[in-house]
């Protein structure tokens, strides 16, 4: 299985130690691959750090681990997470892996951050807010940089998430920071899609974008604890009314509304059946594969974007034409899909040439 970098080095013939390496414990895509498997963190944690280079060798190298450990792959639970910024992704996340960890699961935590590093939003400062579950031998914890592109991104993350599974670790929660693209991106990669809210009324209802209640496979209020408990039970009554109201994804499945204080680990154990449940749903009839095979593809043909959109920016013909054509169509001399089609086809006159 081919997941979008060559397999081969920079000579053409296939390499037998990692770029840079000397002979050691890891000097070949099999000992790796043993490793991995025998839950060897530091070998993990390095192999994601070659898939994750920008350096065409090293990413080269990590796909060829990783190409020998998808048949290893598939069995765990895939879980999105999603929410604003404060509604306690974090908090949640800790307080469910750690169940989750007691039961005997192996939990691993990744992130799909888009936003810049300058804001701060990423698994990095989760990670010290999750010291508990960071502690524990049966969960692993690890960032995605977002390297300025949410698709690239998202197929770090991918990658990430068959490795975890190939370890060993039986679910694996991906959270995504903040409210917008990145929901798309997260839910494409899942089997079970929760959007944690925040109690509110009124017009701070409408904060919520259709499009991101129409992917959830549950809405959470969080914070129902204390005070906040009577309000968030009105706002989930108004969130279970208008999910009625939204055509659901799957025929074996409606979205539902729930109740969760992650503070108190209350509803904890309620979202968790949930998952099963709607786990159990989409295997009877079918869908679970189906979703799945479905993701496959959608992935394959988004890394072929990538990959034409990374040949385009490199062919000298294109490049050299680039900004007379953006000025043009900022200028409105070129409408933007003339410009497109003319790009493109000096794109293509350069590759036949």
């Amino acid at each position: 299985m081919n997941l979008g970098i060559s397999r081969l080095s920079g000579t053409g013939q296939p390499r037998t130690s990692e770029p840079g390496a000397s002979s050691g414990p890891w000097d070949s895509p099999e000992r790796y691959c043993d490793a991995i498997r025998d839950g060897d963190r530091r070998a993990m944690a390095r192999a994601i750090t070659l898939i994750e280079s920008r350096r065409p060798e090293q990413a080269a190298w990590g796909q060829q681990i990783l190409e020998r450990l998808v048949p290893y792959t598939g069995q765990a639970v895939r879980v999105g997470i999603t929410g604003p910024p404060g509604v306690g992704k974090s908090t949640l996340i800790e307080a469910l892996g750690l169940q989750l960890v007691e039961r005997g699961h192996r939990v691993a935590v990744l992130a799909v951050d888009p936003s810049s590093p300058v804001t701060g939003g990423s698994i990095l400062g989760d990670k010290t807010r999750m010291e508990r579950l960071a502690a524990s031998s049966s969960a692993f914890i690890r960032p995605s940089p977002s390297g300025g592109s949410l698709g690239g991104v998202a197929h770090r993350t991918r990658e990430v998430m068959l490795l975890c599974e190939a370890a060993g670790y039986d679910v694996v929660l991906i959270e995504t920071v903040g409210i917008g693209q990145s929901e798309v991106t997260v839910a494409s990669m899942v089997d079970f899609f929760l959007v944690l809210l925040l109690p509110a009324g009124g017009d701070q209802l409408q904060g919520i974008k259709r499009g991101v209640m129409e992917l959830a496979d549950c809405l959470a209020v969080n914070k129902a604890d204390g005070a906040m408990r009577d309000v968030a039970e009105r706002t989930r009554a108004e969130y279970a009314g208008a999910l009625q109201l939204i055509r659901p994804t799957t025929a074996s499945w409606r979205p539902r509304s729930l109740l969760i204080s992650a503070l108190e680990a209350e509803g904890i154990d309620e979202l968790w059946q949930m998952v099963g449940q709607h786990r159990a749903a989409l295997e009877a009839g079918g869908e679970l594969e189906d979703r799945r095979r479905k993701q496959n593809r959608e992935w394959m043909w988004s890394l072929v974007e990538q990959g034409l959109r990374l040949a385009i920016d490199a062919d000298p013909d294109v490049a050299g034409r680039v900004v007379e054509f953006e000025e043009d169509v900022q200028a409105q001399k070129r409408t933007p899909a003339a410009a497109a089609q003319e790009l493109l086809a000096i794109f293509q006159r350069s590759r036949s040439g």
